[in-house]
């Protein structure tokens, strides 16, 4: 976009008046989290609008602004609806949530998946696509999950209260009261469904989950064995250590939980 078009889109959002614009969703997360599955079902909603991971900085209010010029130049915008959506899933990209100037419009949602399934569906993935992935090797891969959780942990202690954790398991194994929690945590007119609608960048890469199973338009049963993937003892130590540690913090300074019925 030219700096002039910059200049136009922020114009143009500026003048919007404050209570015609959409309030924000952001899903803090890490890879193989469900979280493609969740933005599906979010976005299907009439009131939310957004889905995939858009691979964004939020780092002052005209970095919003460009966010709804993108979607709404790539996917269009619903009438009527209330919530923009993306998610982060990588310490790239920040949410600096004092300076996006709309604290109260911003809603932040925290999930984390036990590593001892996430980190060898991350290795899974990123062995199919390319050998020589950092992603695709064992230590990457434990090295990415391990600084995602500190990230995660620190914007926890930064922000007590301002944000809704939950266990990404939560979403295959029990989604009823998750979803009866989180449209209560939105304020939504209408339930969340487990039902959702296809759309142009589903299955697509850098979008979010290729697998067949993000077509199906509703939740499947999705986690599986891994039985050719081990990781060294200390690897998985470390990983398992930092679930626990980031989980409890996470937990601990929450506004609200949805935990897996087990843990409870």
């Amino acid at each position: 976009m030219t700096a002039i078009g910059l200049g136009a889109v922020i114009n143009r959002y500026q003048e919007t008046p404050a209570s015609s614009r959409r309030s924000r969703i952001f899903l803090l997360s890490h890879m193989r989290a469900y979280t493609s599955l969740l933005g599906h079902i979010l976005g299907s909603h009439p009131e939310i609008d957004g889905y995939y991971e858009m691979h964004r900085c939020y780092r002052s209010p005209d970095d919003l602004t460009l966010q709804e010029a993108a979607y709404q130049r790539e996917e269009g915008l619903k009438p009527g609806g209330r919530y923009l959506f993306d998610k982060l899933l990588h310490n790239d990209y920040p949410l600096l949530l004092d300076r996006l100037g709309q604290e109260e419009g911003v809603i932040v949602l925290i999930a984390l998946r036990d590593p001892d399934q996430a980190i060898p569906s991350i290795l899974h993935l990123f062995r199919g696509r390319s050998p020589a992935d950092a992603y695709g090797e064992p230590e990457g891969a434990c090295q990415y999950y391990v600084e995602r959780l500190a990230w995660l942990s620190a914007f926890a202690t930064a922000w007590p209260g301002r944000y809704d954790y939950f266990d990404a398991e939560c979403l295959v194994e029990c989604p009823e009261p998750l979803l009866a929690s989180l449209t209560r945590w939105l304020a939504l007119s209408a339930p969340l469904r487990p039902e959702y609608r296809r759309f142009s960048r589903t299955g697509l890469a850098r979008a979010g989950d290729t697998s067949a199973a993000i077509a199906s338009g509703n939740i499947l049963p999705r986690e599986r064995r891994y039985g050719d993937i081990t990781l060294a003892p200390a690897l998985q130590s470390q990983a398992r250590e930092a679930y626990r540690a980031c989980r409890q913090a996470l937990m601990a300074q929450a506004r609200a939980v949805e935990l897996r019925r087990a843990t409870r």
